[in-house]
């Protein structure tokens, strides 16, 4: 694909046609599952969250659609099955990840004052601040439950795991929110390498226990489940490398948000921070365009000259070398070969914002 697409080109690489068919079945199997954990919720932070998985209108009118295309319970589906467990084993664990997505989604719209998340209101614009943190709180405390719960030798591993996500997340989260505030230039300006670091916890730690959570929660061996991490983790990464060209560039129409708005917010991405690396001069001018409120032409001239630096194109490529490398992790240790094929044909949706 051509890294040279227009400014409203949804920014993705073109899924095997078998990956719809995978996240068709892997959401059938799991939805059920889902509805029932989450009816298991007082009323109030339930009808929050099924608004968010995109079953009620904010009103409960019942609806369908607009809640994602469950990638991430896919992966941890997908992931059991490779190293020979069952799909229906590793439900708990695609379940438990679902909720647990969807429980950062309504906290980092909060943090960010994103006011619309899929084309509709997020749920803190829907149903005010308060009552959307506490329905995230409540996803994530039944996430721990419902992997608590699930038994098996794998059941405290697998709680294990995802307390460690979750730190990792958190971390990430908290660093990255911490980069707005800094200079686009001199001592205090953000580096590559911290953004690598905040964005494997933020994002890519998401993604590695996605794709081995499964595999734990059915007492795979570590060799197979730190494998399976390895490449979730590379997957996020690749997702955020992308997220990060459309906050700056994507077509709202795609993404929900303003064209640029990563910029207007100060955020600092993969564009922008390769950008400043390979020309030294970008971090004051963008300096001088962005620290005092910037205009609409402000912002676009900076947009303009992150692409001329060659950012755009860097985090475009960077993000199809972390699935090309993924793709080989797996590939290297001894997992069932046709369910490897599914999760890289998966993967290539994570490039494609839709998801």
């Amino acid at each position: 694909m051509s890294t040279q697409a227009g400014p409203h080109t949804p920014v993705s690489l073109k899924a095997r046609p078998s990956a719809t068919a995978t996240l068709t079945r892997c959401r059938e199997l799991v939805e059920p599952a889902l509805r029932k954990a989450v009816q298991e919720l007082h009323p109030g932070p339930g009808r929050i969250a099924a608004h968010a998985f995109g079953w009620c209108e904010a009103d409960g009118t019942p609806s369908s659609g607009g809640g994602g295309k469950g990638v991430r319970p896919a992966l941890a589906v997908l992931g059991a099955q490779a190293v020979g467990a069952s799909a229906d084993a590793a439900i708990p664990a695609a379940v438990a990840i679902e909720l647990i997505h969807t429980f950062s989604l309504m906290h980092d719209d909060i943090m960010d004052g994103d006011e619309r998340r899929r084309h509709r209101d997020s749920a803190w614009k829907a149903f005010g601040t308060g009552p959307a943190v506490l329905a995230g709180d409540a996803l994530f405390a039944l996430a721990v439950r419902t992997l608590a719960g699930a038994g098996g030798a794998g059941s405290g591993a697998a709680v294990q795991q995802l307390a460690v996500m979750m730190g990792e997340l958190v971390h990430g989260q908290a660093d990255d929110v911490l980069f707005e505030s800094r200079p686009w230039a001199g001592p205090g300006a953000v580096g590559l390498a911290e953004y690598r670091a905040m964005a494997a916890r933020k994002t890519g730690a998401l993604l590695a226990c996605a794709t081995a959570l499964g595999p734990v929660l059915t007492g795979a061996p570590p060799p197979l489940t730190d494998a399976l991490a390895r490449a979730g983790r590379q997957w996020g990464l690749a997702f955020q490398a992308v997220d990060d060209v459309l906050g700056i560039w994507g077509d709202p129409a795609v993404t929900g948000k303003p064209v640029h708005s990563d910029l207007r917010r100060g955020k600092k991405t993969l564009p922008v921070l390769a950008a400043m690396a390979m020309d030294p001069s970008l971090g004051p001018r963008l300096e001088g365009l962005l620290a005092a409120g910037p205009d609409e032409a402000a912002v676009r001239h900076a947009a303009g000259l992150v692409e001329e630096a060659g950012g755009r194109a860097y985090a475009l490529r960077d993000a199809r070398t972390r699935v090309a490398a993924a793709r080989d992790q797996l590939r290297a240790v001894p997992l069932e070969a046709s369910c490897v094929d599914e999760l890289v044909a998966l993967s290539e949706l994570l490039l494609d914002r839709r998801v």
